[in-house]
């Protein structure tokens, strides 16, 4: 990663390694009895067939707990819609699709119409989780790198002050963004019953040489599924955000010839899947231990 970028630490609003996804002390104790009942219910094989009428009701339950957020661009956030915000280097988030406070981060990079590259750190994770204990020297999620400024950054709420600042116009946070977390922010997760949230025991030990891309926003029923699935394999992926308004709704229209997400680009295979359902199948089957034996 180069040299040491500037670190921006606070503990008290993170998910730190003894107590995941916590922003208050009275959290903690509610998550340590949580997680291990979410990872029981989801310890099925996620490889395995699902019935897909549950999988859609949930996660579309999930999607209205969240509403507004995550949906669209926000006003202000494209000055010139032909021309996207990226920054010249990718931000680099690490994370994991089940806590809610990552869930935030990503809810503001769709806002915000960002295209990031995402390093998924499931529970039991064999890379992403020591690439962040190096670099920051705590085990916390979400983590932000942004290669632009040379900042590194814990805290959800920090982080969304911060892309917004820098990303977004100068702005604040879209009203309510930052607060309704709190209230809101563990519906998906409940809803999910933890999927998106440990490693799976047939995901690969080493990345394929190429990152995955995802056309997604985060709000989207059928994008969540796929993203689950690409943190309990520990893929990295680029996520391109594409909610409504998004400058990259073109680059999707080339690419699938519709406008619908998820869309699944993998360069290492030049496999491109737009049905979510394939996706997932895919992943599980091109992704495991058992594929690369």
């Amino acid at each position: 990663m180069g040299s040491r970028g500037r670190l921006y630490v606070k503990s008290r609003n993170s998910e730190s390694k003894t107590n995941d996804t916590t922003e208050k002390p009275t959290s903690s104790s509610f998550l340590s009895v949580l997680c291990p009942l979410l990872k029981f219910f989801s310890g099925g094989d996620p490889s395995q067939q699902r019935n897909h009428t549950l999988e859609v009701a949930t996660s579309s339950l999930a999607s209205v707990a969240r509403l507004p957020w995550g949906s669209r661009v926000s006003s202000g956030s494209i000055v010139n819609h032909d021309v996207s915000p990226n920054p010249p280097l990718p931000l680099q988030l690490y994370e994991f699709e089940a806590c809610p406070f990552c869930r935030r981060v990503r809810e503001a990079t769709t806002e915000l119409d960002l295209s990031v590259e995402v390093y998924p750190c499931p529970k039991g994770s064999v890379r992403h989780r020591e690439i962040v204990r190096r670099s920051g020297g705590k085990e916390m999620f979400p983590f932000l790198i942004d290669p632009n400024t040379d900042t590194l950054m814990y805290e959800s709420g920090d982080i969304v002050k911060y892309l917004f600042n820098q990303y977004g116009n100068g702005r604040a946070p879209s009203t309510g963004l930052l607060e309704s977390t709190l209230f809101t922010g563990w519906m998906p997760t409940l809803l999910r019953a933890g999927r998106g949230m440990s490693l799976w025991d047939k995901a690969p030990m080493d990345p394929p040489p190429k990152m995955l891309e995802l056309f997604s926003y985060e709000n989207n029923s059928y994008a969540r599924l796929v993203r689950e699935a690409l943190c309990e394999l520990e893929l990295p992926y680029v996520l391109h955000n594409i909610g409504e308004g998004s400058t990259r709704m073109r680059s999707l229209l080339n690419a699938s010839g519709a406008n619908k997400v998820p869309f699944l680009v993998d360069p290492n295979t030049g496999v491109q899947l737009g049905d979510y359902q394939k996706i997932l199948a895919y992943l599980f089957k091109t992704y495991s231990t058992a594929a690369s034996a």
